[in-house]
């Protein structure tokens, strides 16, 4: 028997043969693209970013929304209410209507910022006011009509009232307190009138 030669796929028709690819320098993985290769030089790209920043922080700054209204806080009277750690305090407030409609106060509050912290108070309805200045003769000093929920001050008009606050501290605390605040809050805008003495 003739000796057995292996046989090659180009000399048995029965094996297919494959091509050998032709070497290239061509990278599969720069057809997708790189950051390197699609974007723009990262120093051109920092000054658009910076430049998108400012232009956003300008219209925030002229565009951000205020209080058609203005106020200030007035005078302030307080008492120690006996035995319950506690001050009744009669703010005295005037707001004034800049804008173009009616302003109508939906809420009232009242913070004071202290040594000790932070407490809020809610004003005493119009319907107790008379009864707390009538036991408290002190909060009469200075005292003006009651500053009601529901108040409509018409453009360019102007309303003045006092309201009367219950905070849990001593009178010292008050006394010595670091600012005391007034937010009014209206109907139908976005932005609350924030009053701080």
């Amino acid at each position: 028997m003739p000796e057995d030669t292996p046989l090659s796929a180009s000399s048995n028709p029965a094996i297919p043969s494959t091509p050998t690819a032709p070497a290239t320098d061509f990278n599969i993985a720069e057809e997708f693209g790189t950051a390197k290769k699609n974007l723009p030089p990262a120093k051109i790209l920092a000054i658009a970013l910076a430049a998108v920043a400012v232009i956003a922080a300008v219209l925030a700054l002229t565009q951000r929304s205020t209080s058609a209204a203005t106020g200030a806080i007035g005078d302030i009277a307080s008492v120690e209410v006996p035995n319950q750690n506690l001050v009744m305090v009669a703010i005295n407030v005037s707001i004034t209507n800049h804008g173009e409609k009616p302003y109508w106060i939906h809420t009232i509050e009242a913070g004071l910022e202290s040594a000790n912290g932070k407490v809020a108070g809610q004003p005493s309805s119009a319907v107790d006011v008379d009864r707390y200045l009538q036991a408290f003769p002190d909060l009469k000093q200075h005292a003006l009509p009651p500053l009601t929920l529901e108040t409509k001050i018409e453009p360019g008009g102007h309303a003045a009232g006092t309201i009367l606050v219950a905070f849990p501290v001593t009178p010292d605390v008050f006394a010595g307190r670091k600012s005391l605040t007034v937010t009014i809050h209206p109907y139908d805008q976005p932005m609350p009138l924030v009053l701080t003495k």
